[in-house]
């Protein structure tokens, strides 16, 4: 199983116990090319003008300090991926308090979707940075184009045979759609306020958290298909609204109701 994550635009304090970025030893190799050239732009933009980068970025007067951050890629310390991307899904998911299977199979099937660095997996080690895939960064213009070629020659080797459940938004779904046979076998979830049938963003993100860490810490094996996906979400107590593809290459939509809103 492959669960496709977005990050979160809150990351932890700059710090770490790890030493300065090193590119050449993070997960999907094959990116490395596109990151490093991701990377030079990000940092010259923020060695410049601090204006025109808060505007770029889109940073509000009161996170110009990520500006300076991001000019100090090269040589800001690094930690776990999984312990520098916080917020509401992250916060749920819980991945620190893991016990070791599960920390296992959350390390194995994780996949962070990321403006700067293409996709992580949690032990990847990474400084903390801002910059979402909706940034077009000069020389380069919007990311989520710019990673759509890299993805597309290295993420359906990623994705295996198995299952791939997309809990990905829209701006980081754009940097990879899986198509045919990968498309047949990938998932898309939305959690919607069962009276209401909205979305709700907040509670949305806290219980696409839950779902992860319910597939992670569940016993027995992961499932193997959209199917087997739907029961096991039902066996684990969520309610459930499938639209299965009319055609063959098309990925399945589930819905989860959720009554309760905190």
């Amino acid at each position: 199983m492959l669960v496709l994550l977005p990050p979160s635009e809150g990351k932890a304090p700059s710090g770490g116990d790890g030493g300065p970025l090193e590119l050449g030893s993070l997960s999907l190799p094959e990116l490395g090319d596109a990151r490093e050239v991701v990377l030079g732009e990000l940092v010259a933009l923020c060695q410049g003008d601090e204006e025109k980068a808060r505007d770029v970025l889109g940073l509000s007067a009161g996170l110009v300090g990520e500006v300076g951050k991001n000019a100090r890629l090269h040589d800001a310390p690094t930690r776990p991926a999984g312990e520098v991307y916080t917020g509401v899904l992250y916060d749920a998911l819980g991945l620190g308090s893991l016990d070791g299977v599960a920390k296992r199979r959350a390390s194995r099937s994780l996949l962070i979707f990321s403006g700067l660095w293409g996709a992580v997996r949690i032990g990847d080690r990474i400084p903390s940075y801002r910059c979402s895939m909706g940034v077009r960064l000069p020389g380069l213009g919007a990311l989520g184009a710019y990673w759509r070629g890299a993805m597309a020659g290295v993420l359906p080797g990623v994705a295996g045979d198995g299952l791939v459940l997309d809990l990905r938004s829209a701006a980081y779904a754009a940097a990879w759609k899986p198509k045919g046979e990968v498309a047949g076998r990938t998932v898309t979830v939305r959690v919607l306020h069962a009276p209401t049938r909205k979305v709700v963003s907040h509670f949305n993100k806290a219980t696409k958290g839950r779902i992860v860490r319910s597939l992670m810490t569940a016993e027995g094996g992961e499932p193997g298909g959209p199917a087997e996906l739907v029961d096991a979400l039902r066996g684990l107590g969520y309610g459930v609204e499938v639209d299965v593809p009319g055609k063959a290459g098309a990925p399945w939509r589930v819905d989860v109701l959720v009554d309760d809103l905190h």
